[in-house]
């Protein structure tokens, strides 16, 4: 038992945990000479790669010197959060990974302070020590302080540091640039004789308790998580104590360990050991497995709730099958309840007949879902994002979040005076090498639509982090509401360069020449406050007249690209998202131009 190490990779987004994961596993010698292996080999989906982002949580393991390190690397982004808390109980200690230029931003307190809540013992990693503007030193002092401002107790302070560059696969035990070898085994030996092993009892009675669930057509739902007691075997009998209180009785059909990038078929698991099971097809997160006859239910694990919820429904456009092969409410529904067998901070409740309500973490949480099903080949369409309101006794409540800014000086007033229509509390602002770093306080629905009009606002140069904060008091106002109007298309046709240099004094263009469009759908943004209907395909009148400058060729502006992030943020609560495989179109809910006049009209 001595000979196993658990280790989770915390950090904020984009501070090099997946990077750091590869150079250990390629460094160590895992994988064959002969073995070809693609960079941030553990993002395995798409977007991951794409994106740069690690989206769930992945599991892994290395044998060094005689000893098997399982690692977990986590998410870093706010929306995945709930995964790092419940990953805390499957580990002993945590590399806490800083950028020593960037130093502690509100993702590292966030995932610190589920670390030291959960009493796991923490190793520094300052990274990217090869940047020109590396800190290291003072990096190391933005740390300390926020590991004493958190409550750490005596041992916790005690952490050592080690220094490298997880893309170079170098590090060193000293901040010198110069002290960097090209090897990751400073990290390794840490690990091995500062992170205990794993305290268990082999002994006794099983209790196993999933953390995270996979899932995959053969054996359905699977359970990963940690033997906290005793032996688990393949093929025997167990029971599962529910989330209810009741018990299931099943068979462990499979069981698999994890070594590199591969899940391994194993026959037995002593405790200590990070494995997945599959046998029980509805088995959830914080369930606990125990022997027949010796029931012992591990405390729950807390999962976070979602804060923000979309509807997805069937595609009603005219366009509807032009694009994607999967549309019907049948293909739809059973997709979103499949991805809740993964994701379990994923709600899915049915609206009506062809549309249905999907829970989440935050917009990228949705997003995410949203752009996997369109690269499926799902068409579908999607409202604006909503934040949850809760009542907790008759008052109305709704979630607030931690908002961490840091812009160039330049860009302060427009930002301040942007948060200050959202309902944005300044909490601190603090200036260093002519940035300015802004803490607020701010209603999650406060953020919807921001990320865009902020790298807009600071020219791209801004970064931008928030995490849950708490429920509060509803002050009920249009935080999140769009101010401008659109304009919106109300003919049938292809665009034409003609009428859109018409259009152009009008606002901001969405679509080029020759597209496609269709009554109701939004073309662009209107520069008043009110929607504008439009012709976009009108044609020249052709005549056998000449006048001179009539041929004069129009120089149109290049219109706004409107990816999907983008479009969810743009769009009101009267608008939805038309998502097809090879198409991203914004449109009313309601397309007949005189219908939604008299909607509208019945509004004011």
């Amino acid at each position: 038992m001595k000979n196993i190490r658990n280790i989770a990779i915390i950090a904020h987004v984009d501070h090099g945990k997946t990077t750091l994961v590869d150079k250990l596993l390629k460094m160590s010698g895992t994988f064959r000479e002969n073995e070809e292996v693609v960079d941030c080999v553990m993002d395995s989906n798409a977007i991951e790669r794409e994106r740069g982002i690690t989206i769930l949580a992945k599991t892994t393991a290395i044998n060094y010197k005689g000893y098997r390190i399982n690692i977990l690397d986590t998410p870093g982004h706010a929306d995945f959060g709930g995964e790092v808390e419940r990953i805390m109980n499957m580990v002993d200690g945590v590399l806490l990974i800083v950028d020593a230029y960037e130093g502690t931003m509100p993702q590292t307190r966030f995932v610190l302070k589920k670390a030291l809540q959960a009493g796991v013992v923490p190793i520094l990693v300052v990274n990217k020590i090869d940047k020109p503007s590396a800190r290291p030193k003072e990096v190391v002092d933005e740390v300390l302080e926020l590991f004493i401002e958190l409550g750490a107790d005596i041992d916790q302070l005690d952490f050592p540091v080690v220094y490298a560059s997880a893309l170079a696969g170098t590090c060193s035990l000293d901040p010198d640039l110069s002290t960097q070898k090209e090897t990751m085994d400073p990290i390794l030996d840490l690990v091995i004789n500062h992170i205990p092993a794993p305290l268990v009892d082999t002994s006794g009675s099983l209790q196993f308790q999933p953390a995270l669930l996979d899932y995959n057509d053969f054996v359905g739902r699977i359970g990963i998580g940690r033997v906290k007691r005793g032996t688990m075997k393949t093929g025997e009998m167990v029971v599962c104590a529910r989330l209810d209180g009741s018990q299931k009785q099943f068979r462990i059909q499979k069981m698999y360990g994890f070594l590199g990038i591969k899940k391994i078929e194993i026959e037995e698991a002593n405790a200590g050991d990070i494995v997945a099971i599959a046998g029980l097809p509805d088995i959830s997160v914080g369930e606990t497995v125990c022997d027949i006859g010796h029931i012992d239910p591990l405390p729950i694990l807390k999962i976070d709730e979602p804060t923000l919820q979309m509807t997805f429904g069937v595609n009603t456009s005219p366009f509807c099958g032009k694009d994607g092969k999967l549309l019907t409410a049948r293909k739809i529904e059973e997709r979103l309840f499949k991805e809740t067998e993964r994701d379990v901070s994923l709600k899915v409740e049915v609206n009506d007949s062809e549309s249905w309500i999907v829970s989440g973490r935050g917009e990228l949480h949705l997003g995410i879902l949203i752009e996997n099903m369109r690269r499926e080949g799902f068409e579908l369409q999607v409202s604006k994002p909503k934040v949850i309101i809760k009542e907790v006794d008759g008052v109305k409540m709704e979630p607030f979040e931690d908002l961490e800014l840091e812009v160039p000086e330049d860009c302060v007033g427009p930002i301040i005076e942007q948060l200050g229509m959202r309902g944005a509390n300044l909490e601190s602002m603090n200036n260093f090498q002519n940035q300015v770093r802004l803490n607020y306080t701010i209603p999650s629905r406060g953020l919807i639509g921001f990320s865009t009009n902020f790298m807009t606002l600071t020219k791209g140069y801004g970064i931008m982090s928030h995490s849950f904060k708490e429920y509060r008091k509803y002050e009920s106002s249009d935080i999140g509401e769009r101010k401008l109007g659109v304009l919106v298309s109300m003919e049938n046709g292809k665009t034409t360069g003609y009428a859109l240099g018409a259009l152009e004094d009008r606002g901001t263009m969405f679509v080029e020449p020759g597209v496609d469009v269709y009554e109701g759908m939004i073309i662009g943004e209107c520069n008043r406050e009110t929607d504008l209907a439009v012709n976009a395909v009108k044609g020249k009148q052709l005549t056998n007249m000449r006048a001179a400058g009539s041929d004069k060729t129009v120089v149109l502006k290049r219109p706004r690209p409107m990816p999907l992030e983008a479009a969810l943020e743009f769009i009101n609560s009267d608008e939805l998202v038309e998502v097809t495989p090879n198409h991203i179109r914004l449109r009313k809910k309601i397309l007949n131009t005189e219908l939604r006049k008299k909607e509208d009209a019945k509004r004011q």
